[in-house]
Order: C-alpha cells, then structure tokens, then sequence
C-alpha cells in the first residue's frame, strides 16, 4: 500500500506533500487488504489533500487582503508621495509573518504572479483544485517587493485577480469582476495551463503547455462542404441543388495545442513566447474518404515584452488583432470570443489573427489602458461585373486595375494577395472599474492599387477606417455575463466572420469602400460549476457602390445585376446575388463531466440558425438560411 499512497502524494508540491503525510497519518495498509480498501483509501487521501488545498486559497487570498491593508497605511504615513520611504519598500513579509494561521510551506512571490488564484472563486469544484500560483513549488521565485504608491494616487496598486491564471497573466490587472469561465479554451481562445499542470522549469524559463483534443460534427439542412466552419458567403441558394440537401459532417482537425515560453529578465520584466496550432488547414492532398488528412496551421505566434514597474507591455508576431474585443486590459490570450462550437464563432464577430506590432501602457492602477497597433492589410476586393484575371482587372474604359497577385513561393498560389502600401493602423482604450469590462476602439486602412490606361500608370490609394467598442456586464459577478460588441465604417468587412468585401472599384478603377457594420449581443451563465449556457446574436451588413455602362452592371448592389436565376433549381439564368447582410441566432451548453487532476473532459451541443438576405436586382431580391446542430467532446490534459 506504501508504493502507491506514496505515488498519489507526490503528484503535490513537497509542501502539501509534508501537510498530507502530517494530517493524515499516513499508514501501511496489510499486504493482504483489498484492492477495493486501497482505493477507499486512496480517495479519503484525495478528499484530504482537497481540502488542504482549499485552505491555502483562503490563506492566500487573507495574505493579500493584508497587503493591500499593509500598502494603505503605508501610502498614508508617506503621505501618497511617489517613491515614500524606505519603510514603504519592504517586503511583503511581514504582511506574510503577521497572519497567524500564515502557512510556513506557503511563498509569496513577484506581485505578477500573484493574479493567479485558482477556480474555488469561480465555481470550480473546490476538490479539483490546482495548487495556487503562488506556491513556491510551481511558482519561479521572485523579488516581493510592494511597488511605492503611484503620484496622484492614495490606493496602492493591486497585484491579485481572483479566478486568472498567473501562466494567462503576466500583467497584474485590476480586478473588474469579469472572470475568465473554467473553461477558457472556448471559442478559441488560448489554452494556458492551471496551476502545476503542464508546468514545466527549464533553467530561468518556464514552458507552459496547453491544447486540447477535440472531436466535432454538424447535421444542417443545407449541404455547404464546410464542416464546423461557417462560410456564409457560400451559403447554397435554391438555384443550387445542394440547398435542398441534408449534410451530416465530423471531423477533429480543430484539436489545437500550444506551448508558451517565459522568462524573467529581472524582478519587473518578463518575456515570453507563445505559438498555438491546430489542423484547420486543408492541403490539396486532403480527401474526405479515406485520409483525412487536414495538415496543421498557424493560429498564433508572437513574443511579448512586460515591464509591470513601467506598466509597458509590447508584442510582435502574429495574434489576435486589436479590434477583438477582450476580457481585462488590453491583454493576449484574453480575448473574449463567444463559446459556439461552429470554429467560423458568429456571425458579426469583430476579429482577426495576424501580424502585428502592438504597444500598450496601463495607468491608474491599471484600470485605463491604452494600445496602439499596425497590422497586416488585406484588402477583400468586389470586383462583381467585372473579368477577374489574377488580380488584373479590365475596366470598361479600356484600361486595366491591377489589385493583387496569386501567391507564389512559400504563399498559396490559388489564392489572391491584395496590393497594400501600408499596414492597417489600430488604436484601442479599455476601463476597468470595478464592474465590467469596456472598449472603445478605431481603425486606419488604405486600400491601394494601380490603374494603367493606354500605356501610362497611375497608383490609388483610398482612406477608410471605422470605429466601435465593446462592453462585458457582469450582472451576477462569475456567474451571469452579458456581452455587446460592434463595428461600423467604410472598407471594414474584413474584420467580420462573415468576410464581406472592403471595396469595390470605380470606373475609373480607383478603390471605392463599402459600408460595413457588424456586432454581437450575447449572455452567458454558469449555473454551476459543471455547466455553461450560452445565446448570441450576431450581424453584418455591407453598404453597396455601383455603376453601369455599356449595357453591363458593376459594382456591389448594382440593381440592374440579373437575381433572376437564384430561386430555380439548376437554372440557366444569373444569380449575382450580392450579401446584404448575414444574421445568425445561437444557444447552446458545455458539460463538464470530468474533471480531476488529470485534466478536464466535456461536452457540448449548439443549435444555429443563419439568414442571408442580397441587394435587389433584376429578379427581386432572394434570401437563403441554413439550419445546424453541432456536437462535441473535448478532453483538455491542462485544465
């Protein structure tokens, strides 16, 4: 019995190891005792060490409730002044000593690190507890010094945010009440690791293991060829025999796994690594009837800079673009993406993955954050009415528009790189008061491309840009949410799930922006520590610019492009049927119906209804929608 009552305790930290083998007295079973006595055994010492483990939370979080005590009485003997006294320098300790029921096996660490307090706030159940950030043992240690008191300001700086991850946090965030659901990896978001799982020590650099295994289908009442990704700008019409055809699909290429590298370049600066893949990709090689073979693509790449004594932060790479609404701050891997199963997420999601360079400063105990970002262009072009080659364009006046190349090299050569003279320019504001999350953000483009007209050459470029925002209510803190978001501009469509085009081209051939709006609304509830429920609403709509000659239409919503074909099965005639706007309406639910040591197993179904309605033509004006239940199963080893 020795061997595995042993096996089973050192999965813990040596401190709580030592507690356990203290409090629990742990004693040689006979040789001769059941299998089923040793595993009654087993779980009285899992159900102590549960317990134990739910005693250090309390102890950490009354340590920080005393060092925030500590701080105020300090800012007040020094008066509120930026840098105070040496008194006002010293370490936590002394908070740490003057708790009575302080833990000597417990090790405070750096202020950064201590965001980190496990699921017990967020429901989670208290017995599959991970051992808090701030233990030693899974922990680097750290410098533990109180930053002074900020000029302008009595409140000291507040390093503690109940319910984050410290691997998620490497910037100390004020607590506003939007806490991250057990299950953060939803709705493709970055999968970090909880407490010790996953955690790994090399040296100065700690790696961070996260992913999950996932298996997913659909059954809808339209057969679109997409699997669990939503593709509306493919949605069948009656015209199309695949409009009155059922489609069953699975497939777990959207099992995903990532690795993150830090390191502390000293007691205030932190760098890290990050790369995240999945198998969303499809090779020309990839068939559906026997090989599945999906082949793996980049999600996320990037490495950030933190200095928490300065309050910067930079990040280079490839990520989240900035216009995604977030959780807290402005901060990668919290970026706050609906829980749907379907991988396209909904219909008037704001977002993107892809280079950026990114600068961000937070203030006032960190609850006002400010961003600046350039990213990579790409520009969707609508080039409805007119003969496509490649990106050359013929115009009706005789000359040429050249908007984009095929790739070639490295890149995909079916598909068609735009012609961009400078990066997509973003800027963001994010609070944090005490309840709720809120943005305000802004987007620069400059859609570009070059006219030739009887031998002589002319470049164009075109401002566009947009604004919006995006607001997290927690109505009932950690357990009911609701969530608003929304963007509108011109030459924006990009940045919505549903990709509607930026621009469309003039007679002239110079770049015309379309109208775009796209948003969300959305509530989430945990109604207890097992079970998420969730409802979205999401839209985009696009604005149309158009004009004719010689008989033919072009543009975007030209009302004399011919819809008359769109409503006959097989039809000979034209179905331009340009996208006015998509809707989409979805619930659906996670169960969480393993959950231990050795990670988290669960379920979910979702139920999405999608409506596109077109621009008026010749012909009316037709509509389609799409009908779908998803299913999946998703073990996640780190959570």
């Amino acid at each position: 019995m020795l061997p595995s009552m042993w096996i089973s305790v050192r999965t813990s930290p040596l401190p709580w190891r030592l507690s356990v083998l203290l409090l629990c007295g742990a004693t040689v079973a006979p040789a001769h005792a059941s299998a089923q006595d040793e595993a009654a055994q087993i779980d009285a010492m899992e159900s102590r060490i549960a317990r134990i483990q739910a005693q250090q939370l309390e102890l950490q979080k009354d340590l920080m409730a005393m060092r925030q005590e500590l701080a105020r009485h300090r800012a007040r003997l020094t008066g509120g002044h930026a840098g105070g006294t040496a008194a006002a320098r010293q370490p936590v300790r002394e908070a740490a000593s003057a708790a009575p029921h302080a833990s000597s096996a417990m090790k405070v660490t750096a202020p950064e690190s201590l965001a980190g307090i496990d699921s017990q706030d967020r429901g989670a159940p208290v017995a599959d507890a991970a051992p808090p950030a701030t233990v030693a043992a899974t922990s680097a240690p750290a410098p533990m010094d109180v930053p002074p008191p900020r000029i302008g300001f009595d409140e000291p700086t507040v390093a503690a945010v109940v319910g984050r991850r410290s691997e998620d946090m490497v910037n100390r965030i004020a607590d506003n009440n939007v806490g991250p659901h057990p299950r953060e990896t939803v709705g493709a978001q970055a999968a970090g690791a909880l407490g010790d799982h996953g955690v790994f020590h090399l040296g100065p650099v700690s790696i961070i293991l996260g992913g999950f295994f996932d298996t997913a289908a659909v059954l809808e009442n339209r057969h679109m060829a997409s699997g669990t990704f939503n593709y509306w700008q493919a949605m069948p019409f009656p015209n199309q025999s695949s409009f009155h055809e059922n489609n069953f699909e699975g497939s777990a290429r959207y099992s995903r796994f990532s690795l993150m590298a830090r390191g502390n370049v000293d007691a205030d600066t932190t760098i890290s690594g990050f790369v995240e893949t999945d198998f969303g990709a499809g090779a020309e090689t990839t068939n559906p009837y026997e090989s599945n073979a999906y082949v793996p693509r980049l999600r996320q790449a990037y490495l950030a800079y933190d200095n928490t004594r300065s309050d910067n932060h930079f990040l280079i790479g490839q990520a989240w673009s900035l216009l995604t609404p977030g959780r807290g701050g402005i901060i990668a891997r919290q970026e706050s993406l609906p829980e749907t199963i379907e991988s396209s997420m909904l219909a008037g999601q704001t977002w993107a993955r892809q280079w950026q360079a990114r600068v961000v400063h937070d203030m006032m105990h960190h609850r006002l954050w400010l961003g600046l970002s350039i990213e990579n262009p790409a520009t969707i072009y609508d080039t409805t009415g007119f003969a496509n080659a490649n990106g050359s364009v013929p115009l009706p006046n005789g000359g040429t528009a050249n908007v984009g190349a095929n790739g070639t090299g490295l890149t995909e050569f079916t598909t068609n790189y735009s012609d961009e003279i400078a990066p997509d320019v973003i800027g963001k504001v994010a609070w944090d008061p005490a309840w709720g999350h809120y943005e305000a953000e802004g987007v620069v483009r400059f859609p570009h491309d070059r006219v030739v007209v009887n031998g002589v050459g002319r470049n164009n470029t075109a401002i566009s840009g947009g604004g919006g925002g995006s607001a997290i209510l927690p109505v009932i803190p950690h357990k009911v949410e609701i969530r608003l978001a929304g963007l509108a501009g011109m030459g924006i469509g990009r940045y919505g799930s549903v990709l509607l085009p930026d621009v469309t081209l003039s007679s002239s051939g110079k770049p015309k922006p379309l109208p775009d709006a796209q948003g969300t609304a959305g509530i989430v509830a945990h109604p207890n520590s097992a079970i998420d429920v969730y409802g979205y609403y999401g839209m985009q709509r696009s604005g149309r610019s158009y004009f004719s000659a010689d008989g033919t239409a072009y543009g975007y919503g030209n009302p004399n492009a011919s819809n008359a074909g769109c409503e006959i099965e097989l039809s000979p005639l034209a179905c331009t049927a340009n996208i006015r706007s998509v809707q989409e309406f979805t619930i659906g639910a996670w169960w969480r119906f393993l959950k231990g040591r050795y990670g988290t197993v669960e379920a979910g179904t979702q139920l999405a209804y999608s409506r596109v309605e077109t621009w008026r033509g010749i012909g009316g004006a037709p509509s389609t929608s799409a009908s779908q239940i998803f299913f999946d199963f998703r073990y996640l080893p780190f959570q």
